[in-house]
């Protein structure tokens, strides 16, 4: 291990962290008590920039901030480690020459529409849910590669591979253009049985099989890290691939003891629920309840739901800072907490709700749409959004209980959105489990342990979790049983 503060013997890993909000840079401190100490050393805001009459990611910018997070880490000290994560289905395209062939587009962009439709009059949706164990998604890869093809095809035909984002960013680091197992399974283009591209799928609704890239298991070193002009003390750091989908990290570091009486959910812009398995679930009842087979850490399968999450919360806040209003959402939470609980509740996945250009006003129009009265001022409305999904997080769980014949009763909340007591106390008594919320930075601390289980230093997933249990706080809550049975009730009406 390298460097050592007060005696003891330290290793040091930086994970690069990007969300749809916001990204950072993070050194996990591995001492040898066992213990983790995660320090941020660099933060920066992320978001789409609109070129033209599409979405894009700022790809430049995000390599820019990856190369400052690198350079503070290396401040304080040497790396054992660098890896990336971040969140899945977008994807740029390599030329043949080793250039970046366009911008990423952002998956809200409006090229997917009416793909879901055309390619399932192709091939049954039944069968590619059989191919590939996804959840319908308008913004999965698969969608936006069939519209890429229709849209610009000569764009793809100058393209050698195509490479999720944060296998962009490794390829930035190393010069090695490869994908790995976690965020290609995001894509609907994965075939989790083979662990190899459907490309039989692909070919059949006549998409590009030729620009896929070799795709690593999550721990494999890419290689060293290269110089971006003058050579950097990180220089020739090993760069792994951890588990690239931020929220597989997030999964790796839920603190869970073995057994399978728990389900984690990865709190934040959107809410990923589901339970670890050892093998995908590829039945007709999974397909009807459109549940997805994402690769987890380890060679795991994450069976899960991706919902809205605080997505509803964050939009809302925008909206009402537009009109000079602005608030934390501290606030928001605390008049969220005084409004009546229960009002009115919606479908948080409705697609009226993806991308509005008001969502309080896209609120309102969806409650009065299902005979509810529309939640009026700041705290109903927020209160709207979470008991929406508190509801939503009910009828997942019971499908996925009834998909595995196991029956949950802790519920992991992991992520920015465990710091929101008032939403994991709604989870609680919505469920019926207990609730254990932390740490927040699951997906730094995921990624860090996954690099030192690469280099020896953690020996496989359970070992990585007591780690976890061992060197940070976590708060529980406990479900109120008068609360559950008025959940009962409400989940007796169903979603609307």
């Amino acid at each position: 291990m390298n460097g050592r503060e007060d005696g003891e013997t330290m290793a040091r890993f930086l994970a690069v962290d990007m969300g749809a909000e916001s990204g950072r840079g993070a050194v996990g401190t591995l001492g040898d008590d066992g213990r983790l100490r995660i320090e941020e050393v660099h933060r920066f805001p992320n978001g789409p920039i609109r070129i033209g009459d599409t979405l894009h990611w700022d790809f430049p910018r995000l390599v820019a901030e990856t190369r400052v997070a690198i350079a503070r880490a290396a401040e304080g000290g040497s790396l054992r480690g660098i890896g990336v994560d971040t969140w899945g289905v977008d994807f740029g395209l390599i030329g043949p020459s080793g250039e970046l062939v366009g911008l990423p587009v952002h998956y809200r962009d409006a090229r997917t529409q009416g793909w879901i439709e055309r390619l399932y009059a192709k091939v049954p949706q039944a069968e590619v849910f059989a191919a590939t164990g996804i959840q319908t998604m308008s913004l999965n890869t698969l969608f936006q590669l069939a519209a890429l093809q229709d849209r610009s095809p000569d764009l793809l035909s100058a393209a050698k591979t195509l490479l999720f984002v944060p296998d962009l960013l490794h390829w930035c680091l190393t010069g090695r253009a490869a994908s790995e197992t976690t965020i290609a399974s995001t894509s609907q283009m994965w075939d989790p049985v083979a662990r190899d591209w459907a490309r039989p799928l692909l070919e059949r609704l006549g998409l590009p099989v030729g620009i896929l890239p070799e795709v690593l298991a999550d721990g494999t070193e890419y290689g060293p890290l290269v110089a971006d002009g003058p050579v950097s003390p990180a220089t020739g750091t090993p760069v792994y691939a951890p588990a690239g989908h931020d929220t597989a990290s997030a999964v790796a570091a839920v603190p869970a003891l073995p057994g399978d009486d728990w389900a984690y959910l990865s709190s934040g812009t959107w809410s990923l629920l589901g339970l670890e398995i050892p093998t995908p679930i590829l039945t007709p009842e999974a397909a009807a309840a459109n549940i997805t087979n994402e690769g987890g850490a380890a060679g795991t399968i994450r069976l899960l739901k991706n919902i809205g999450g605080l997505w509803l919360v964050q939009e809302c806040r925008r909206a009402w800072a537009r009109l000079g209003d602005e608030r934390s959402y501290e606030q928001l939470t605390r008049l969220a907490g005084e409004a009546r609980p229960m009002a009115a509740i919606v479908d948080p996945d409705h697609p009226s709700l993806l991308a509005p250009s008001d969502m309080p006003s896209a609120l309102r129009a969806l409650c009065a749409e299902t005979g509810q009265t529309p939640p009026e001022g700041i705290g109903a409305t927020v209160r709207c959004c979470l008991d929406s999904l508190g509801l939503k997080y009910r009828t997942t769980l019971r499908t996925m209980e009834a998909l595995t014949g196991r029956r949950i009763r802790h519920l992991h909340i992991v992520g920015g959105g465990s710091r929101n007591a008032l939403l994991n106390q709604i989870a609680a008594d919505a469920t019926g489990c207990t609730v254990h919320a932390g740490p927040v930075e699951a997906t730094a601390i995921g990624n860090v342990l996954l690099q030192a289980r690469s280099a020896g230093l953690i020996a496989d997933l359970a070992d990585l979790r007591r780690v976890v249990r061992d060197s940070f706080p976590i708060e529980t809550f406990t479900p109120d049983p008068a609360a559950v049975a008025r959940w009962d009730e409400v989940a007796a009406r169903g979603l609307r």
